[in-house]
């Protein structure tokens, strides 16, 4: 009998905050137990061995059955709803890294709810008609080709009433090739396949073929329309190492800029004008590169070309692997990311080098990293390294931010009395919006709106989807029942969630990150402290100190001020709104003399 693997993962907050001490139930077909398992504190589980057929059936195109054996995962952890997902494909000598995104139970919630995933068979194993339909002229609606991060997918059909979540783009082609393949093909058909499911979605995107139809997403779930997507699906090694190579890789042909419309089918019981999947097989087995593959269903004039323009990031990958030896500013912020992301993941190991210089202890801790996150764990930062800790960054100092600002709005406990809909304004809306914004951290089918204290399209939407996720009358009007809600679930994320301290345990020490301009006697009567207590708490022997270091500061107090990382769209008045201050105050703070902000800049503001 061949074997496969399966490791499972129980994180939320997009990864942030991962789930200790889940426990899981892993059934075979007929229900039977096979193992019981609990994560550990990076949330995940040991990986184990699980019986299923022969990889040789995978790659017989009329084989009549399935060519792998299907198991159930059961996850419930202290706090949160559980899961179930029915119908997971294990293949031989393929390890699926199962992600689980649980939910936090709402406040005065008895019991948790459970949520039921059937994953199924990939879409190449169906006989499903497709109505691909799209263009392959050059649009020129947009004028660069742009990896989205995140990209919006609806799960379900045009014009149904299903959720949207908003996924990282490297994810969502990792999730797509998974739904729609077999990953136990060879290298060249895996990447030919990849490269014309990319390539498709970011059609879709350049082309804002949903968008100008007036949707609200970027592309769908249904195979009939679009490709493949189960959200919660698990993701195979052998298709995330492809795409953490070439994500950001595209079809396009020459002298053309649009991505090529790359159509495809099963090729077997489904016939099509594009690429068949069965096909790709075949030509792979007689030698062929993906390129020769992919021109032997779309033009010979296609080429493979990539783009370095990826929305939603703080700081774009500097082009060159950093590796040990490397110097300079892209070190440092490596550096500073994995020192904070560290906080939430503390098997990451402590960065002792000097502040920009890629020495043995980055390495350890970039190799701790990529192998919690299934990425190839050589300890050099890549592109797909590299963007993996950017996102992560991110989401896990948005956590720290939306913390600070609750606290900041004074949210409290008894929610406003007031009724809401599109077209009203004020503190009562930046309370929603921020409620919203927590929320969307944690259930993927509710976006984030803007916090502008303005009740707009981007608002209603929101409130509409938390609306339909909490069983409401979804008319995207906030009344008692729709603000009862809204705080039902806020403080059940407050209860359940194990947010870490600031130093990894809430043990009444902060971490701070030297800036420019700091010394020993400003942090330390910046944080009502004394010089030799900071010294002693981080064994330093003279009071020289880096910008970008890491210091353990005691926490005697509130802290004067919260970091905020400026996001697409902010303006120092806006951001002076949202936290009820100026943006005199703000400026003065920080050193400013005009009100130019850059994304990812860090800026502090009066608490």
């Amino acid at each position: 009998m061949a074997i496969g693997y399966l490791t499972i993962q129980a994180r939320t907050a997009h990864d942030a905050i991962p789930l200790s001490g889940a426990w899981l139930r892993v059934t075979d077909d007929r229900g039977n137990s096979v193992y019981e398992l609990q994560t550990d504190e990076n949330g995940e589980a040991k990986e184990i061995p699980l019986e299923t057929l022969d990889k040789r059936f995978s790659q017989i195109p009329y084989f009549s059955g399935l060519p792998y054996i299907s198991y159930n995962v059961l996850a419930r952890a202290n706090g949160f709803n559980s899961l179930y997902l029915s119908d997971i494909p294990i293949y031989d000598q393929e390890t699926a890294f199962l992600p689980l995104t649980l939910v936090p139970m709402q406040n005065m919630q008895r019991s948790p709810f459970q949520t039921e995933i059937p994953i199924g068979k990939p879409a190449v194993a169906s006989n499903q008609a497709r109505e691909q339909e799209g263009t392959v002229a050059e649009a020129r609606v947009l004028r660069q080709v742009a990896i989205p991060n995140p990209i919006t997918v609806h799960l379900g059909a045009p014009g149904t009433s299903a959720a949207n979540v908003q996924v990282s783009f490297p994810d969502y082609v990792k999730n797509a090739a998974s739904s729609e393949i077999y990953p136990t093909w060879p290298d060249s058909s895996l990447r030919a396949n990849i490269y014309a499911i990319i390539t498709f979605a970011l059609n879709r995107v350049y082309t804002e073929w949903y968008k100008n139809r007036g949707y609200n997403f970027d592309i769908t779930s249904s195979t009939a329309y679009d490709q493949g997507f189960v959200y919660g699906r698990p993701i195979y090694e052998s298709i995330s190492r492809i795409v953490d190579e070439i994500f950001n890789e595209y079809v396009k042909r020459r002298g053309q800029n649009a991505p090529y419309f790359t159509s495809f089918c099963n090729g077997s019981t489904v016939s099509c004008s594009g690429l068949s999947q069965w096909g790709t097989v075949t030509l792979a087995n007689q030698g062929l590169s993906p390129l020769q593959i992919l021109r032997s269903y779309y033009p010979n004039d296609i080429e493979i070309v990539q783009t370095n323009i990826i929305s939603g990031v703080l700081s774009s990958y500097p082009g060159t692997p950093l590796r040990v030896g490397s110097r300079g500013l892209d070190v440092q912020t490596i550096q500073t990311y994995l020192n904070r992301i560290r906080q939430n993941y503390p098997a990451i190991p402590v960065i002792t080098d000097e502040t920009g210089v890629f020495g043995d202890s980055t390495k350890a801790a970039v190799t701790r990293f990529q192998s919690i996150f299934n990425l190839a764990p050589d300890g050099i930062v890549g592109k797909s390294t590299w963007y993996k800790i950017s996102n992560l960054y991110t989401a896990v100092t948005r956590l720290g931010e939306l913390d600070s600002e609750g606290n900041t709005l004074g949210i409290g406990t008894v929610p406003p009395d007031a009724v809401l809909r599109q077209g009203t304004s004020g503190q009562n809306v930046i309370t929603l919006q921020y409620l919203l914004n927590v929320i969307s951290e944690y259930y993927p089918g509710i976006p984030a709106p803007a916090q502008d204290g303005i009740f707009g399209d981007g608002t209603r939407q929101a409130v509409t989807a938390f609306q339909r996720a909490m069983d409401l009358n979804a008319d995207g009007i906030v009344g008692p029942l729709t603000w009862q809600a809204l705080y039902d679930v806020y403080l059940g994320i407050n209860q359940n969630i194990p947010m870490p301290g600031p130093d990894g345990s809430g043990s009444g020490v902060i971490e701070y990150t030297v800036q420019p301009g700091d010394s020993l006697w400003l942090i330390a009567q910046r944080y009502g402290t004394t010089v030799d207590a900071i010294r002693r708490l981080n064994n330093l022997t003279s009071t020289l100190i880096d910008v970008g270091q890491i210091l353990k500061i005691p926490s005697q107090g509130t802290r004067p001020y919260i970091e905020y990382t400026v996001r697409p769209g902010d303006t120092l008045w806006l951001i002076s709104r949202r936290y009820n201050t100026t943006v005199d105050d703000i400026k003065r703070l920080n050193g400013l003399t005009s009100d130019l902000l850059n994304i990812g800049q860090i800026l502090r503001i009066p608490s």
